[in-house]
């Protein structure tokens, strides 16, 4: 939505009374910084308050929606047909159904998410794709995601599924632990399934701090920046593919704007010390 609409929405209400627009959302903080138009004024002054306090927070966002591009892309080429995104947040440009249908125009693909806004925008967006579908969930209640009537249509458990956690588990707090989150989807999903993953770190316990305090000051509901050896619990007993386009450099996770980015050499972490805030990413699989 154009600004201008965007403040008719602040004062209007014409939306369903679950959505609290005193409170910044995440799934629209991050919309906002993307430079998406699906906001608030709420969720566009938290998002800048964070890239005044870390600058760079917004070109992180971008880079990490271009890094899932590039991983659904490396996916399905693998041959991977099924996908359940969640934390999907609002649609945008290069969503996980338009690249994985470029390769597989029968993919199915099921965006899970809590926000309200992203259900009803994603239904609109889906309407006429029988192969996507979009459902609102706490993605921590595996079994309810995984049962649900729309999943159970589109996704064959006897294949292979893409399990994407982009820009997600650090908006859990551990007392879910969101770890034990990512191992239980993956029990019940057949052998070679896989996870494309992303989660905001830091090697600098004073900047994920901030960072995280920040974030919970505004509102939102959120977990914490990790550091990177935390955030590389999601692969525990799965297998890593190279983050370089040649296949070889050791496979490993790195910062989300150097994995498979053509012409750039993967990086653990940002090349620039004084980057103290950045996304840990990588693919694997089962």
């Amino acid at each position: 939505m154009h600004d201008s609409d965007s403040a008719a929405a602040d004062s209007a209400a014409p939306f369903p009374p679950e959505i609290d627009l005193t409170r910044p959302s995440i799934a629209r903080m991050y919309d906002a910084g993307i430079g998406g138009k699906d906001n608030f004024e709420v969720d566009r002054e938290a998002a800048i308050a964070l890239e005044e306090l870390v600058p760079g927070t917004f070109a992180m966002a971008r880079a990490n929606r271009a890094y899932l591009s590039r991983a659904v892309d490396y996916v399905a080429r693998s041959g991977v047909r099924q996908y359940i995104d969640l934390g999907s947040g609002l649609p945008t440009m290069e969503n996980t159904h338009e690249i994985a249908q470029r390769h597989h125009p029968d993919a199915g693909v099921v965006y899970v998410d809590n926000d309200p806004i992203v259900l009803a925008h994603g239904r609109a967006l889906l309407a006429e794709n029988e192969s996507t579908t979009v459902i609102t969930s706490d993605l921590c209640d595996v079994d309810r995601v995984l049962d649900d009537e729309a999943t159970r249509r589109i996704v064959d458990f006897d294949e292979p599924v893409c399990v994407m956690l982009v820009s997600l588990l650090h908006c859990i707090p551990d007392a879910k632990d969101p770890f034990g989150v990512v191992r239980a989807y993956f029990e019940r999903l057949p052998p070679g399934s896989c996870l494309v993953f992303s989660h905001i770190v830091s090697d600098d316990e004073e900047a994920a701090r901030s960072f995280t305090d920040r974030v919970h000051s505004s509102g939102a509901e959120w977990g914490r920046v990790r550091a990177p050896e935390e955030a590389a619990q999601a692969f525990e007993g799965m297998r890593l593919v190279s983050p370089a386009e040649n296949d070889g450099f050791p496979a490993v996770a790195v910062d989300c704007s150097t994995w498979r980015a053509p012409g750039t050499e993967p990086q653990r972490r940002p090349a620039d010390p004084q980057v103290l805030i950045w996304e840990h990413a990588g693919v694997a699989y089962t």
